[in-house]
């Protein structure tokens, strides 16, 4: 299916019913909580970029915003790919199909990481100028 089929179900998921067969509610259970997982994430890495605003004044500007808007755009494409993933493993297991892989777990963490590491100097360095 296309991106844009996708993106529909996102809005109707009772779509979803359409295809396939239903499959053990434990599969879509354990689908959700993972969902929610991702959510959770989501909004750690969206608060993450609310502090890195608010609670270092003295970082310069320039870092700030940049720390900022890097975790901020992270939970933003996290919330995201997370009602994706939801619909493409919902289709595949109600199709018999293998669920979907995805480099994005590992994106994600890289750009953690790095965000991480950029705030590891900046405490160790310091940012007075």
């Amino acid at each position: 299916m296309s991106p844009w089929s996708d993106l529909r179900l996102w809005w109707s998921p009772a779509r979803i019913a359409e295809e396939g067969d239903t499959p053990d509610y434990r599969f879509s259970l354990a689908n959700e909580r993972t969902f929610l997982a991702w959510l959770r994430t989501a909004l750690a890495l969206i608060a993450g970029g609310f502090a890195v605003d608010q609670f270092l004044p003295g970082l310069p500007a320039a870092w700030r915003i940049t720390l900022a808007l890097g975790l901020l755009a992270s939970g933003v494409l996290c919330a995201l790919r997370a009602v994706h993933h939801w619909v493409r493993c919902e289709r595949a297991m109600r199709r018999g199909e293998d669920l979907p892989v995805s480099r994005f777990p590992a994106v994600l963490s890289l750009l953690v990481a790095v965000v991480a590491l950029v705030m590891v100097v900046v405490v160790v360095f310091g940012w007075a100028g």
